[in-house]
This record gives structure tokens, sequence and C-alpha cells, in this order.
């Protein structure tokens, strides 16, 4: 890439950042415009593709840059105009820029450079859900996960995926390569889970038999019961934590730390909405009292049903990156194997949620009763699976101790979930508000 070019990219590198889901809008403040930290030309000439650290805000990003032609990228991009970067002045006409992976030439190239040339493929496809990081499957056998918002040191997602691999915990897709040039971690290759289904998926599918059954159906007697589902999802849990201590190390109990923790992200919680109290107050003081904590492990992070998956043979985790605009060491630090179990179980209840809603306002107090036995047949469910696994005690609490932490890491969570409803959806409020009404006795 020549200086001339670096500098055209540069130009155009705000508007089309401002296109990208993966960008972080609250960038957009006056910081002044990106800046290429890096450039790594990957293949010279049309079609060209060049490798880019971006600098936008306190934020660096990966940036992959194809070039064409500027007919000819045209015609390609037709329909995916977000990808268009802008034209750069060549010596023998004009070229234009844009985002790589809208061009399935240059996306197959990237796995024979990401592997070594160990792999090739003949079709690709986006996947088109993520919104912090841009996958593509190859051949429905491979899928490459490339990381967009990058911080210096090892990615959570690689450095957990690795580990787990290295223990033989066979419950996560096996990786095949890693990209990474030093400070960063670029992108992980790892086999696709063909014919798998989401967790979240198999959840709705359930709660929208149920709601469609008689009002006093139970959960287990509707067609798509999830119980069994739950159970095995739980089991599979337990495993992910033992082999997490296996590969991490386990680590003594920080209760008053934890409980700290917790009171600030009440404390980020808007004082409108209420949620301290002594309901609260006696969550804390129980945790900061407890006599058996269990032990602090590293963790999965941003547990819930979306990020498990139903293969052929069992359950699958998926996404160890954690919540990729907390610092690396928030995403690294070691807790309670019950914050993990709080997050899964908290997305019951967002399922029993939003099922209901798709029924319109009208429907949605006729299925109340069936989405409160639904929550509470699946919690139960997924926790014997998880305390049927017998190497697990040496993790956890015993006995009573168990549900103080359990119900904290609970508080936590749905406090979080407030926080992010009120600032971007605030219709779905709602949801963690019950919670925290629950966890408090005012429910």
């Amino acid at each position: 890439m020549t200086s001339t070019h670096a500098e055209e990219l540069a130009g155009y590198l705000a508007p089309f950042l401002e296109r990208q889901r993966w960008f972080a809008r609250s960038e957009r403040e006056d910081t002044g415009p990106p800046v290429i930290v890096e450039a790594e030309v990957l293949r010279p000439g049309r079609p060209g593709l060049t490798d880019l650290v971006v600098a936008a805000g306190d934020a660096t990003y990966h940036v992959l840059v194809g070039v064409r032609e500027e007919q000819e990228a045209l015609g390609l991009l037709r329909g995916q105009e977000h990808a268009i970067l802008g034209p750069l002045e060549e010596a023998d006409g004009h070229s234009l820029a844009y985002g790589a992976l809208a061009d399935p030439e240059l996306a197959l190239l990237l796995l024979e450079i990401v592997s070594g040339g160990r792999q090739q493929a003949a079709r690709v496809r986006s996947v088109g859900a993520e919104q912090s990081n841009t996958s593509m499957v190859y051949d429905d056998r491979l899928i490459m996960k490339l990381f967009r918002r990058l911080q210096p040191g090892p990615n959570p997602d690689v450095e957990v995926t690795l580990a787990l691999d290295e223990v033989g915990f066979n419950h996560v897709a096996a990786p095949v390569a890693v990209w990474r040039r030093d400070p960063w971690d670029l992108a992980l290759v790892q086999e696709f889970l063909a014919g798998g289904s989401e967790g979240w998926a198999l959840a709705l599918t359930s709660l929208r038999d149920l709601y469609a059954s008689d009002p006093d159906t139970a959960p287990e007697a509707a067609g798509g019961d999830f119980g069994d589902e739950a159970r095995r999802l739980g089991e599979m849990t337990a495993k992910l934590h033992i082999a997490l201590a296996e590969a991490f190390g386990r680590h003594p109990s920080q209760p008053d730390e934890w409980a700290r923790s917790i009171q600030h992200q009440l404390d980020a919680v808007p004082p409108s909405e209420g949620v301290t109290g002594p309901g609260v107050g006696r969550i804390l003081d129980d945790l900061r009292a407890v006599g058996d904590p269990g032990l602090a492990i590293r963790l999965h992070g941003d547990y819930h049903l979306g990020q498990v998956m139903r293969g052929e043979v069992g359950w699958y985790v998926l996404d160890f990156e954690g919540e990729p605009a907390r610092p690396l060491a928030e995403r690294r630090e070691v807790r309670s194997p019950l914050r993990d179990v709080a997050g899964m179980l908290r997305s019951f209840q967002y399922a029993t949620a939003l099922a209901a809603e798709e029924r319109g306002p009208a429907g949605q107090a006729d299925v109340a009763g069936l989405a409160v036995a639904w929550e509470q047949r699946n919690r139960r469910a997924f926790l014997d699976g998880y305390g049927s696994v017998g190497q697990l005690s040496e993790l956890v609490p015993s006995g009573p101790d168990f549900e103080v932490v359990l119900a904290a890491f609970e508080l936590e969570k749905a406090a979080y979930e407030l926080c992010y409803e009120l600032a971007y959806r605030p219709a779905w409020a709602h949801i963690p508000r019950q919670a925290l009404d629950r966890l408090r006795g005012e429910a």
C-alpha cells in the first residue's frame, strides 16, 4: 500500500465505520478522525487485500480492505453499498476500496492466509446475526470469527477455547487456526457445528408450543417441553466449569469483593428505579457472611441461551469473548461459577417474556401463569442437572449457601440488564424489573 493510498483510506474510515454494526457508536464523540495504526498488504494488486488496525477514539478496530477496478467492484457490491470505502487513484485508472469480506474471492483467500495454507474452501457465506465481530462459514465445515474490536493481549475467546481443547473438553467446536499478530488476536477458525440449534431458538419453540396450549397445561405436558434439554444443559455447564478450573486453576473466593462489585452495579441503576432497600441489603449481607462460598474460577462471562447450541451429540458452548467493550483484565477475572449459572437462569425469564410479547398485549396476560411455570420448571431442571455432576462440589457452595451466592449474582445480572434496557430498549425494562422485585421479595 502506498502512502497516498493510506491517506485516502484514512479519509474514508469515519463514515465507513459509522455504517458497521460492530462499531461502538459511543466512539462518535469528538476525539478526532480514525487513524491507521498498522497496515499489512496481504495480497497486492487487483483484487488486492490489505489488513488495517485502526484507532477510533479510545477503541481499536480491525478492518480488512479489498481493492478492485472500480466498475468491477461496484457490480460485486450491488446491495452491499455499506461496505464501500471509496475510490483510490491508480496509475492505470480508478480502483475502489471496500470491506473485503463482502468479496467472496477475498474471503476464501483469507481462510488460506489465516490457516497458513492448511485450509481451503470452495464456498463462503457470512453469519449475519453477529454484532461485535464478523463470522464467515466455509463449505459448512469451518467457521472463522474475525475480531473487530481489538485489545492488546490474548482475546478471551481464543485463550479459553484453546485451553479447553487442551484439557479435553469436547463441548466446544474444535479450534483449527488462530490469526495472531503481536499484540493482537485477529481471528479464530473452528469446526462448524452444522445442523445445530441455538438454545435460544429451542427455548422459544418450547414456549410457543406451551402458550398455544390450554392455560392449565403443565409445561412438561406440552409438546415442546424443554425440561430434559435444560437438565442436560445444566450437566454440560457443570463439566464446563470443572474444565475451566482444570485449565486456569482454582482460586480463593472473595465474598466481600463480590459484594462490592455487585453494589457498584446496583449504584449504576438510575435512582428513580428504586432498586435499593432492605431486600437488596439482605442479599448482600448474606453474601458477605456466607460460610461456604465455594471457589473462584475463570468463567464464560456472558453465559445465556444464545451462547449455547444443541448439536447431534449434545450441548456446545459458544463465544468466550465476554463483553467486548469491557477491559480485557475485567473479562479475565475469576469469580464464582454461579455467576455463569445466574446468567443462564436470567435468560430463561427473558425467553418467557419475549415469547409472550409475540402474542401482542392482549395475549400476554393469558399466558402469564404458563410463563412462570415454564421458568420455574426449567430453572429446577437446569440446577438439578448442574448439581448432578459429582466433581462440581469442590467448586460451588454447599447447602443453603448455594442459594445465597446464586441470588447475589442474579441480583447483579438483573441490575446490569436493567441499565442496558433503559439505555437501549426501554420497552424491555420490565423484564429485569420483575426479576429485581422477585429477588427483593416484593413480587
